[in-house]
């Protein structure tokens, strides 16, 4: 009792900063993508479903050789026994005796003309599978997460053009009252002026909701659906990634996990098959056995030692069926894999010319916005000077603020792009020098 209550006193007396520091986010901490990558790993229940697969199949494998050991039973009986008494009356018997026996069996398989061994293999192939799936299904955590974490940054980004439109709008709002109020501009500049900031209000509003739905979808990818608010960091910049065409889909065939794992249901159904032929072979086993049998205690022993041959001689056909259903699910599973293998190329082919495009919009977007800047300060600058108009003044910040949000779009859709060649060739995300194509 008293090593209870120390133990309790000291569990008191543990800093309440400790116990905070089991949670997996901190309130606003600033997570990089690979923090989330790394939480999405370890938090998305898709990822412990997957990793139970691959303990199911490894079991299979330890399952499956089992008949390399030897197989121990024993068994203990005690039996009461009465037997009738010729002709005596119905309901009479000899006097009752106890009946007690023991006894431990061994068996062992000595050849079965390679029928484990093939099973073995067609367990070990299904655990490659069930490795590959789990890898599959952690490639495409990663790549939720990817997508989940450059749509809250393109978000972000266009909540911030969003909030500085509605600055713009304001300031020109009161530039407009001035204006009015000394009798320079008429009252439709003022209204004008008005209508813009409301619209610029309500696209801010759309903007801060559409961000915070990104969050929530980020949340999710991560399997953390009540995080806490946390801050990102924003590497939507644009970084090129040197890849060739031909060095994607080499990379695709090495790595991909989808087909490592069909690959490996093809090598499971060939041995598969190699396991229904060992049924036209006999088995041979050895087996011994301890018995000891007796009225009453102590028991009288006894014990016999064998070797076991047997020959299938006929099974109503069930050997030759087992046979034919096994080259059936082999011919499915090479054709799934070349299946597979012809949707790999369209994925890397696809993914590769939407990076290129991507890049190459990302240029002419910056472009457009410098462009759009200048119009917009010229804009500004007429209508001060008092021979513009506001219709002038909302063009010009209308085509601003599309420029940047094609900008944004533009960026986001070269970090999404890159992500997806990633998943297309089997890669978490590899840094690539500049140029190398």
């Amino acid at each position: 009792m008293r090593r209870f209550m120390i133990l309790l006193s000291l569990l008191l007396l543990v800093p309440a900063s400790l116990a905070v520091a089991a949670e997996p986010i901190q309130p606003d901490e600033t997570l990089t993508l690979d923090r989330c990558l790394e939480l999405a790993l370890q938090q998305h229940p898709s990822i412990r479903g997957a990793s139970g697969a691959v303990e199911v199949n490894r079991s299979r494998v330890e399952q499956a050789k089992a008949p390399y050991y030897p197989q121990i039973d024993a068994a203990a009986s005690y039996d009461r026994l009465t037997s009738a008494v010729p002709n005596s009356p119905a309901g009479t018997s000899d006097d009752p005796r106890d009946q007690y026996g023991a006894g431990v069996t061994v068996k062992q398989l000595l050849y079965d003309f390679g029928k484990t061994p093939a099973q073995v293999g067609v367990q070990s192939a299904n655990l490659t599978a069930a490795q590959a799936d789990y890898q599959n299904v952690s490639d495409q955590v990663i790549f939720n997460t990817k997508q989940a974490y450059y749509g809250i940054l393109k978000a972000a980004r266009t909540r911030e053009v969003a909030a500085e439109t509605v600055k713009q709008f304001q300031q020109h709002l009161d530039q407009a009252k001035s204006f009015f109020e000394v009798g320079t501009r008429p009252k439709f500049d003022v209204t004008k002026a008005e209508v813009d900031l409301s619209n610029a209000q309500l696209n801010l509003i759309k903007a801060e909701n559409a961000l915070r739905i990104a969050r929530v979808v980020l949340n999710n990818a991560m399997g953390l659906p009540n995080a806490p608010e946390y801050n990102l960091e924003d590497n939507l910049a644009f970084a090129p990634f040197g890849l060739r065409l031909e060095d994607a889909l080499q990379t695709a065939y090495d790595n991909r996990p989808d087909l490592k794992s069909v690959l490996a249901k093809q090598l499971a159904a060939e041995r598969a098959m190699q396991v229904a032929r060992k049924g036209y072979y006999p088995t041979l086993s050895g087996n011994a056995s301890y018995t000891g049998a007796a009225e009453s205690l102590p028991l009288e022993d006894g014990w016999d030692v064998g070797v076991t041959a047997t020959f299938p001689i006929f099974s109503g056909f069930l050997t030759k069926n087992q046979v034919e259903e096994a080259g059936a699910a082999l011919n499915i599973q090479t054709a799934s894999a070349e299946v597979l293998r012809q949707a790999i190329y369209l994925d890397v082919q696809q993914a590769y010319l939407n990076l290129r495009e991507a890049e190459e919009r990302i240029s002419t977007a910056a472009l457009t916005v410098k462009q759009a800047e200048e119009n917009h300060a010229i804009a500004n600058g007429r209508y001060t000077a008092g021979v513009g108009n506001p219709i002038e003044v909302t063009d010009a910040e209308i085509t601003l603020i599309n420029a940047k949000t094609t900008h944004i779009a533009a960026l986001y859709d070269y970090r999404i792009a890159q992500s997806t060649i990633e998943k297309a060739m089997g890669e978490k995300g590899i840094a690539r020098k500049q140029g190398d194509r």
